[in-house]
C-alpha cells in the first residue's frame, strides 16, 4: 500500500460553507442568519445567559452567600451515654463503635462528645474528645487516649 494514494472515505470531507457569495450559492442574501434583529448583525453576539433585557435566571435565583471551607474535617460523633452499651473494662475503638452500629463508616476520624452520663469504666480511643467527655469518662473511672 503506498500511502501518497491513501484518501479519506467519501462523504468524510465536506467544503467549507463560503457565505453571502450570491443566491446561486445557496447561502446568499442573509448568509443563514434569517432576516433581521440582533443575531443577524455583525460583531460580538449576546453573552451566554442573556435573555433580551429580561432579568436573567442567575439573578432571579437567591444569593448563596458566605462561603464553605473545602478543607474541613468532618468527625463521625459519639455521645458519652451511647458508651454504657459496652462491658465493663473494655477498650472502645473505631472498629468497635463500628460494629455497634455508633458510626456509620471509619471514613471519618472520631470525636467523642459529652452528651448523656456514662456509669462504668472504659478505655476509650477517638481521634478528639470534648472537654465534657473527658471528664466524665475519667470521673467514671476510665481512660480517654486520643489516638
Amino acid at each position: 500500500m503506498d500511502q501518497s494514494k491513501l484518501r479519506p472515505p467519501v462523504g468524510a470531507k465536506h467544503k467549507r460553507k463560503r457565505v453571502g457569495c450570491g443566491n446561486g450559492s445557496g447561502h446568499g442574501s442573509y448568509s443563514g442568519r434569517g432576516c433581521k434583529g440582533q443575531k443577524s448583525r455583525s460583531g460580538p453576539n449576546v453573552r451566554v445567559g442573556f435573555e433580551g433585557g429580561q432579568l436573567p435566571l442567575i439573578k432571579r435565583l437567591p444569593a448563596q452567600r458566605g462561603f464553605t471551607n473545602r478543607y474541613k474535617t468532618i468527625y463521625s460523633t459519639v455521645n458519652v451515654g451511647k458508651l454504657n452499651d459496652f462491658a465493663a473494662d473494655t477498650e472502645v475503638t473505631a472498629a468497635e463503635l463500628h460494629k455497634a452500629g455508633m458510626i456509620q463508616t471509619l471514613q471519618y476520624p472520631i470525636k467523642i462528645l459529652g452528651g448523656g452520663d456514662i456509669d462504668r469504666v472504659l478505655t476509650v480511643k477517638a481521634q478528639k474528645f470534648s472537654a465534657s467527655a473527658k471528664e466524665k469518662i475519667v470521673a467514671a473511672g476510665g481512660k480517654a487516649e486520643e489516638v
